[in-house]
């Protein structure tokens, strides 16, 4: 279709799709039901095959040492949509989740059920706009009219309407397909699309046959910044919150094996993602890590009692996913600030 719009609502959509992620998550966590109960001891835990601390927490093993009496159940998803789903249905206690698919999440009169407590990361290099060589196109302009392919309701997918946007071009200017990293590759390979928005390690695969037109750094920079954050279901707060600030801290350590044990880092992705430690190398030198100072700093999460700027780019970021009628209504200020779990920051990440 060449155009986005509204469509059912936001609900109506998670809703129908529940059934199916629940299910994936059950099969991946046999006794997932657990979970939901008041003495469970165990820990559902999304993550993205991306590069990041995450991967160097599962890798190492960190939560499982820190929580022994626990058992974690590591679930891998493919798009931030499908862990806003999973929320719903109560399938997840903690997860990663981009900025973007967040300020949907907290959006609309029955926001789904969790909060930000930790930033994992800034998009920089490592989510950008490629377009296939053969095209001849050579910026964002030269889109017009051509058919891109991004995971809707994710980062990239924000990124890519910023940058239709910056470049004077309406989503109806273009033909938008909604296709997940994989086969956003296939669909390249065949030359069924013309451009894609996307993440690594997908992306550094167009690299090979594509120019890059913009990233998100660019994006960024110019005033619409994307993140990936953790964010932890209200249940596991209300339940366990003792938990969420020992998984804090072993994503803090991994925030800081990124700076003192970069060849370590490097190993630990490239046996997470299975590629070469050269190509981990490269992915990990794409992305933008905060240091664990910086993640509670004003500049960014804030700390308990004290929102930092999270809060306006979340807020800000809802507003033009309402501006683009991706959602039907922003959120103010003061609801995004009850989505955010502050509670024991700084302190728990020393």
């Amino acid at each position: 279709m060449s155009r986005l719009s509204p469509g059912p609502s936001r609900r109506l959509l998670l809703a129908g799709a529940l059934a199916t992620v629940s299910a994936a998550v059950t099969g991946c966590s046999p006794d997932s039901s657990a979970a939901s109960s008041g003495g469970s001891r165990q820990l559902r835990v999304g993550y993205f095959a991306f590069p990041s601390g995450d991967l160097i927490v599962k890798q190492r093993g960190l939560l499982e040492k820190a929580l022994a009496d626990y058992k974690i159940s590591w679930i891998k998803f493919d798009s931030g949509a499908s862990v806003n789903q999973a929320f719903l249905g109560k399938s997840l206690d903690i997860a990663a989740l981009g900025s973007s698919p967040f300020a949907r999440g907290v959006s609309g009169s029955s926001p789904v059920p969790y909060k930000v407590a930790f930033i994992l990361d800034v998009a920089g290099e490592n989510e950008a706009l490629v377009a296939r060589k053969q095209t001849g196109i050579t910026d964002v302009a030269g889109l017009k009219g051509r058919t891109i392919a991004t995971p809707f309701a994710s980062t990239s997918h924000y990124s890519l309407l910023a940058a239709l946007e910056q470049a004077g071009l309406k989503t109806s200017d273009v033909k938008l397909i909604d296709l997940q990293p994989q086969p956003i590759l296939a669909a390249w390979q065949r030359g069924d699309i013309d451009a894609a928005y996307v993440w690594l390690p997908t992306l550094d695969e167009l690299r090979t046959t594509g120019t890059q037109l913009t990233s998100s750094k660019e994006i960024g920079a110019a005033g619409k910044p994307t993140l990936d954050l953790a964010v932890v279901s209200d249940e596991l707060i209300a339940r366990d919150p003792k938990v969420i600030d020992t998984w804090r801290s072993v994503e803090a350590e991994a925030l800081r094996l990124l700076k003192s044990d970069p060849d370590g880092a490097v190993k630990d992705v490239s046996a997470e993602l299975g590629i070469s430690t050269a190509d981990a190398r490269a992915q990990l030198a794409q992305g933008v890590f905060l240091t664990p100072e910086q993640v509670t700093s004003a500049d960014w999460l804030g700390t308990d009692g004290s929102p930092g700027k999270l809060l306006t780019y979340v807020t800000d970021t809802a507003r033009f996913l309402a501006d683009q009628k991706q959602i039907d209504a922003a959120p103010s200020e003061a609801a995004v600030r009850k989505a955010f779990y502050l509670k024991g920051l700084p302190d728990v990440l020393k």
